[in-house]
């Protein structure tokens, strides 16, 4: 998912800083179970800040995730992820991402950064779209992003799994990330 690049490197968004807005945003997760079906989930308690440069490709991004928010629909899967066995939120309470660059590439934008789960700090790339800027009836302008990137948990020391007795795994090692942000004009 891109747009493609305007030639003057700003798509139609107003330089500035922009504040996410998590009860207008999800930060979600696909992954495989029982290599046959996806189990996703969200984290429900994020934070983030969108600088704006006046060349978009300048552009900043800088997002904190409560590893405790985390929620796939089953209580005892989500005590699961949030133990020692995946994300050992006691230990890494919070995953971060910090953008290092915005790049057209073919008249689309790839959003680089670094993100960081259970103290290991990995490059990732999100293929990103903007969805445009509106004024809500209270008069506040919001503008709208979506990105996927996908990851190999076992990069992050996320290593657990149990092997199927009919060969496979229980959990695939790789992840869908899938942003959908709306952030306000600060």
């Amino acid at each position: 998912m891109s747009i493609t690049a305007h030639t003057d490197n700003n798509p139609g968004i107003a330089s500035g800083v922009w504040t996410i807005d998590p009860a207008h945003s999800t930060v979600g997760f696909a992954v495989r179970h029982l290599m046959v079906a996806k189990v996703r989930g969200r984290f429900g308690a994020f934070t983030g800040t969108i600088t704006i440069a006046d060349n978009v490709l300048e552009s900043r991004l800088d997002a904190s995730v409560e590893m405790t928010s985390v929620d796939t629909g089953d209580a005892g899967r989500d005590g699961h992820l949030r133990g020692a066995d995946f994300l050992d939120v006691e230990t890494f309470p919070t995953m971060t991402f910090a953008s290092t660059s915005l790049k057209a590439v073919d008249g689309h934008y790839a959003l680089n950064g670094i993100l960081t789960i259970k103290g290991v700090a990995k490059p990732v790339t999100f293929a990103l779209e903007f969805d445009g800027v509106a004024i809500d009836p209270w008069g506040n302008t919001k503008a709208g992003f979506s990105a996927t990137a996908e990851i190999n948990r076992k990069d992050w020391g996320i290593e657990w799994n149990a092997v199927l007795e009919a060969g496979g795994v229980l959990v695939g090692e790789k992840v869908k990330i899938q942003l959908d942000i709306e952030a306000a004009k600060a």
